[in-house]
């Protein structure tokens, strides 16, 4: 027993990584990086009207509780002491919106994730409001005005919900991400929580100054939020609060536990890629996709469509790092779609064996703009289509189309990234849950024409938000001086088609992606009105008869 305890001496941290298709709680050795054991549990996502996009703040808590004592008790079974995790930090899934009561620990209606559309009438109403010479809201943030981001989301919460109108009129309304909701749960709640979030999150609301870091009173005014629900915000490595017990979590375990690491999840992974240097970039596969390269202490302002992002701040006597960022909203979400929707995979990880029946997408080409389209167009009317369909085309073809679509995008955002920092990538580091799948990181690096390099260890994310609370002050238990970073073991994808295939296959996506553009307008999209059917044009009802004939062939076992 005490020779098993001995093999993982040394301090432990823990991480809690809150994304928008499951949470997860992980466990580090602080001197070695290595991953000792974690839990995940998957979280619904809630569609009540066409495009709006919702989940349960309380399961998203839940969810964390279940995952910190499964990963103890696993621990436990490995004869690993829980009482040598010296810290918790915590990654999230950006811009989703949560409001509470601060009395009752209670959220005031479901969390509006960052890929809802309910606000696009709202975006173009305020965008009228923007002088054209000064685009102050840009300027100030690094964002563009999109549904995408925190102030919109909750400016429709303020004009549509009497529960949080009544809570901010009473003064018992908390706003807050996801980071801010859990962090204040799990440091008390209704009795002492701690209200704050950290710049990387804050720099996705809209409502923050990226050059003075501080809420932003004219945006707050411009948004009409007040400030006073508004969390603390600090930097993204030091103590913010201790675990208190709960109810939720057996036994009190991780008691006093200090929360000393915040960092939106894009952020982590930089982190834990290591993208410490201006110039490195890493490209993350989730729901969504999103590259992310360090510009170093100056931001940079993008020609091309991207955004420019707080990177992180470790420590809050250590200066900040400012990033470009290109976001991608349909990734993994497009396989969840396919097994959820269509039915015509059982499993995310059948995507991988259904593509490799063909090897091809037998020109088939599939657009997945299920929320518009993000970086580089910014269009939010754009929908989904599949195109370049034939009587030979089956859910292999689809498949595979739906693997080149995440890779297509990715091509996308990596030549706005060369354009404007003007030294294109030599090599593209990747991580994220998709990466496990290697006919994706194939079809990756032949459609870059680059080599794709990934971590042996792919749970960057969460290493990340360990890395930063384990170097907190007062925790000081993991070194990020660049000799003390362990090394880390990579696979290498290298292209295997002749550039001449690769820009073809990428100037007919560019194609669909321009088919898959304006078939949306605001009123369509908010009332869901049937009538937006009569201006669709043939095609539409093609593609949507054959994906539902092969989804429906495939549930009845034909082949």
């Amino acid at each position: 027993m005490a020779a098993a305890k001995k093999a993982v001496l040394g301090p432990l941290v823990g991480a809690v990584d809150q994304g928008t298709s499951s949470t997860r709680f992980l466990v580090f050795n602080s001197k070695t990086a290595e991953l000792l054991s974690h839990h995940q549990v998957e979280i619904k996502q809630e569609f009540p009207r066409e495009g709006w996009v919702e989940q349960d703040p309380k399961e998203i808590l839940h969810s964390v509780y279940e995952c910190i004592e499964k990963t103890c008790e696993k621990l436990g079974q490995l004869n690993i002491d829980i009482s040598n995790i010296k810290a918790i930090g915590v990654s999230n899934q950006r811009e989703t919106t949560v409001v509470w009561d601060k009395l009752t620990g209670e959220p005031l209606y479901n969390a509006v994730v960052w890929l809802d559309l309910r606000t696009q009438s709202t975006v173009e109403s305020l965008s009228k409001r923007i002088p054209g010479n000064n685009n102050f809201v840009k300027s100030k943030t690094g964002l563009p005005l999109s549904t995408y981001f925190s102030a919109v989301k909750l400016r429709w919460l303020l004009d549509n919900v009497r529960k949080v109108q009544k809570a901010v009129e009473e003064d018992r309304a908390l706003f807050g991400t996801v980071d801010s909701w859990l962090i204040w749960s799990l440091t008390g709640g209704a009795s002492g929580g701690v209200h704050c979030t950290d710049v990387t999150n804050a720099s996705r609301t809209m409502l923050f100054n990226i050059h003075s870091l501080e809420w932003d009173k004219e945006l707050c005014e411009f948004f009409e939020i007040p400030m006073k629900i508004l969390p603390n915000v600090r930097s993204s490595s030091e103590i913010y609060g201790l675990m208190k017990i709960s109810h939720s979590l057996k036994a009190g375990a991780l008691e006093g536990v200090p929360i000393s690491g915040c960092l939106g999840d894009q952020s982590a992974a930089l982190v834990g890629q290591m993208c410490f240097q201006d110039g490195q970039a890493k490209n993350t596969y989730g729901t969504g996709c999103f590259l992310l390269c360090n510009t170093g202490h100056k931001c940079v302002f993008s020609e091309h469509g991207l955004l420019t992002t707080v990177a992180y701040k470790l420590g809050r006597d250590k200066p900040v790092y400012y990033a470009l960022e290109g976001s991608v909203a349909i990734a993994g979400a497009v396989i969840r779609w396919l097994r959820d929707n269509l039915g015509i995979i059982k499993t995310s990880e059948e995507i991988e064996k259904l593509a490799k029946e063909v090897g091809t997408s037998y020109g088939c080409y599939f657009v997945p703009a299920f929320s518009g389209l993000y970086a580089p167009y910014w269009e939010p009317s754009a929908r989904g289509i599949i195109c370049g369909l034939t009587q030979f085309t089956n859910k292999c073809h689809i498949a595979f189309a739906a693997l080149e679509a995440v890779c297509f995008q990715t091509r996308e955002i990596l030549d706005a990234m060369n354009r404007d920092c003007g030294i294109p990538l030599s090599h593209l580091q990747v991580d994220g849950g998709m990466t496990n799948n290697k006919i994706l990181m194939q079809l990756q690096a032949d459609i870059l024409y680059i080599p794709v390099v990934k971590p042996s260890m792919p749970e960057t994310t969460a290493l990340g938000a360990a890395m930063a609370a384990g170097a907190a002050e007062g925790v000081g238990v993991w070194s990020l001086e660049p000799e003390d970073l362990s090394a880390v073991t990579m696979e290498r994808f290298e292209p295997q088609i002749n550039a001449e295939e690769s820009e073809i296959r990428y100037s007919t996506w560019k194609k669909a992606v321009m088919k898959s553009m304006g078939w949306v307008t605001t009123q369509s999209s908010e009332s869901g009105d049937p009538s937006i059917f009569c201006s669709l044009p043939l095609g539409f009802f093609i593609v949507s008869s054959m994906v539902m004939l092969i989804g429906a062939r495939y549930r009845s076992g034909m082949p």
